[in-house]
């Protein structure tokens, strides 16, 4: 095979061959004996600048120059009982210096060219292409065959044959093509600041790099900055990464930095007999009330502990929270002050986003080059901190039902076209949703007025009813907290903060002062949160899973008394969960019975809200997992049962009249009688031949 150009007289030939000879000899002999199977050989920088520092150096600098040499070097050095007659393995590089790894944000023009390391999320990621390495092309006036090394994403041809003429075909039986992936990546969110839009950056990995990571995973690639040609005549190029060496990363809040005296200042924190109640206050100052909810959230961003079990099952440890609540009632401000505060989130809105934008998905698009691509949606990129989802009720029935595999397994799977892909989706959800009818009815349950399957409903550990009550003391509260919070921000806009900060030292506007300033500054929060999930990893204490165990029962013997179930084991895991994250706000690696009471008031509140049987006024947890609460369960069946007997006797379908009179002689009334029928047709188990007529499907 004849190459167009060698690099025979580069001068860094050697110097690597001697390199390898005295470090990686061994390395060398094992490629060798395994090749083709395994094509590369791992070299540590750290490795290379000990023994030539300007060689290292020279590679940061001219890395195609010096990679080419590397792999020449490769081939140059005698190998006894080699195996095979081509012997060109690829050469790769890692542990670069500090001051090589790069923000994607960071990335400017002087880096073209030069070999740098970046980190991101996978975001999406192509099938493996062929990709034209060496072609073959052919004159097609007399046939003489030339060789083009390809090195750039455009086809080179040769430019003029011996004959003059200039027309050529590729010949792909006798060109060289090798595996190729493209995939974008995206920063970390912990490394975004407020709304900022995170960067992207396209990355092309060849060879024995392709198919070693999935949308959703968190990398770091060491590569060649390249230019990419725009498709027209432009001046403004593309950037590319052509990749050298990959690795994945499992670091969450890695990129949160929390320097000596940060940690000093944490720990400090965590004394404060008042954390939690300073950590409440600081989460959305400008938000009058709703204390419960906020200190929810707040244990939601600590989250409970992951649990690997011997199986390798696992068991997990984010908190899900659902908010419902009439129009104005502050959900989307809750929402986007735990967006800011949380070290790693992302907000989306439920109607906007589609099966991609929020779980995952296999597509067909430009990216792709003609081929299937993967997607990570907002699920997989917040995988490890949090998703907030507002108008959660307006997603499609596709996001549905994604979400309830990655809510309880922590993963989305994705089967489509032949390609079967699971992306890790280890994210807390927390979601607003509006009640299906603009406002909560007071007479009606909470369950009948969401427009979400149960199904779903019941993945939450929590759930919230947010409404607007008639109250005109509480209405002159929030209307002056709402006043002095816009007195704050036409402060703000007039003065500058010094100035602001001397007029608020007046005891007077002491309100005024926690509105601009909450307890806890946002950053330390944010690093707080981060060091605590990071480094508090809490056990229960005796006297903690006594008390959990205590509650847990107590629920149970309600439903036994009922007939009914008070609570199943997902309250009792979401106990735990939260007991965790209590533990977790304290830095404490123990889990405590104050934790247990904290996470018990809180699931207390939230069952008494949503799950409480208006007829027996007992907690029933079938009206979160079903809909229904027992005792309309049990009245369905005595409906279903009368009309069957009442079909049996006539022998035609039954008249909506002679059913409400048998049920009335039942004891039952007729609102519930009429509730059951709508019910029963719901279900299946009753039909309508003709208008208030109805005949059971079985007898």
């Amino acid at each position: 095979m004849l190459i167009e150009e060698t690099l025979q007289e580069n001068p860094f030939i050697k110097r690597f061959e001697e390199f390898f000879k005295t470090n990686f000899k061994k390395e060398v002999e094992k490629l060798a004996a395994e090749y083709p199977e395994k094509r590369s050989l791992i070299i540590d920088f750290k490795e290379l600048e000990k023994f030539d520092y300007e060689l290292a150096d020279e590679l940061l600098e001219n890395p195609d120059y010096l990679i080419e040499a590397a792999e020449l070097a490769l081939q140059e050095i005698e190998i006894p009982n080699l195996h095979v007659e081509s012997f060109e393995p690829k050469v790769r590089f890692y542990n670069l210096p500090k001051d090589r790894e790069f923000n994607l944000r960071d990335i400017n023009a002087n880096l073209i060219g030069k070999l740098i390391v970046v980190e991101g999320i996978i975001r999406q990621i192509t099938d493996v292409l062929p990709k034209l390495k060496v072609g073959c092309f052919q004159c097609r006036r007399c046939g003489k065959i030339y060789y083009i090394k390809q090195d750039s994403n455009r086809v080179k041809q040769p430019g003029l044959c011996e004959c003059k003429h200039k027309d050529f075909q590729l010949v792909a039986e006798k060109s060289i093509f090798i595996d190729y992936q493209k995939i974008q990546i995206q920063e970390p969110l912990e490394k975004l600041r407020g709304n900022e839009q995170p960067t992207t950056l396209d990355v092309y990995v060849a060879e024995d790099l392709v198919n070693k990571v999935s949308a959703g995973d968190r990398v770091k690639f060491t590569g060649i900055l390249r230019l990419q040609k725009p498709k027209e005549h432009k001046v403004v190029y593309g950037r590319i990464l052509d990749v050298n060496f990959l690795e994945e990363t499992e670091k969450e809040f890695a990129e949160i930095e929390i320097t000596p005296e940060d940690e000093e200042k944490i720990k400090e924190l965590a004394k404060n007999p008042r954390i939690y109640e300073m950590f409440v206050n600081s989460l959305a100052p400008a938000i009058y009330g709703h204390e419960i909810v906020k200190e929810a959230i707040v244990l939601q961003l600590f989250g409970g502990v992951k649990k690997l079990l011997p199986n390798n099952a696992s068991i997990r440890g984010n908190i899900h929270i659902l908010l419902v609540g009439d129009p104005g009632i502050a959900k989307s401000m809750l929402l986007q002050a735990a967006n800011r505060i949380a070290p790693k989130s992302i907000y989306v809105g439920g109607k906007t986003t589609s099966g991609v934008g929020l779980a995952a998905a296999a597509v067909r698009d430009d990216f792709g080059e003609g081929g299937w691509t993967l997607k990570a949606g907002a699920l997989v990129l917040a995988s490890g901190g949090l998703a907030m989802i507002d108008e959660f009720e307006k997603m499609d029935a596709e996001d549905r039902s994604a979400m309830h595999e990655a809510m309880e397994q922590g993963r989305i799977s994705v089967a489509k076209a032949g390609i079967v892909a699971t992306f890790k989706t280890d994210t807390s959800i927390l979601a607003a949703a509006n009640p299906k009818y603009g406002r909560f009815d007071p007479y009606e349950s909470f369950i009948k007025q969401i427009d979400l399957p149960p199904s779903l409903i019941s993945r939450f550990d929590l759930f919230f009813p947010m409404r607007d009550v008639l109250d005109r003391v509480k209405d002159s509260e929030i209307a002056n907290h709402i006043l002095k919070t816009h007195k704050v921000g036409e402060m703000l806009m007039n003065k500058s903060k010094e100035e602001l900060e001397k007029m608020l030292k007046d005891e007077k506007m002491e309100e005024l002062r926690n509105i601009v300033n909450p307890e806890i500054d946002i950053e330390l929060m944010k690093k707080y949160i981060s060091y605590a999930r990071q480094k508090v990893f809490p056990v229960l204490t005796d006297e903690a899973m006594k008390a959990i165990a205590d509650f847990y029962l107590e629920l149970r013997d309600l439903g036994r008394k009922e007939g009914t179930y008070a609570a199943t084991h997902r309250q009792l895991e979401a106990i735990i969960r939260l007991s965790e994250a209590s533990a977790r706000v304290r830095l404490s690696n123990k889990v405590e019975l104050q934790d247990v009471e904290r996470a018990i008031k809180l699931i207390r509140k939230s069952l008494e809200e949503i799950a409480i049987d208006k007829e027996t006024g007992q907690i029933d947890i079938d009206i979160i997992t079903s809909g229904q609460s027992h005792s309309q369960v049990s009245t369905m069946k005595k409906v279903l049962q009368i009309i069957k007997d009442l079909y049996r006797e006539i022998n035609a379908p039954v008249p909506m009249q002679s059913i409400i009179e048998a049920c009335s002689n039942a004891g039952i009334e007729e609102e519930k009688i009429r509730e059951s029928i709508i019910n029963l047709k719901k279900k299946g188990d009753l039909y309508e031949p003709r208008h208030n007529h109805f005949k059971p499907i079985q007898l």
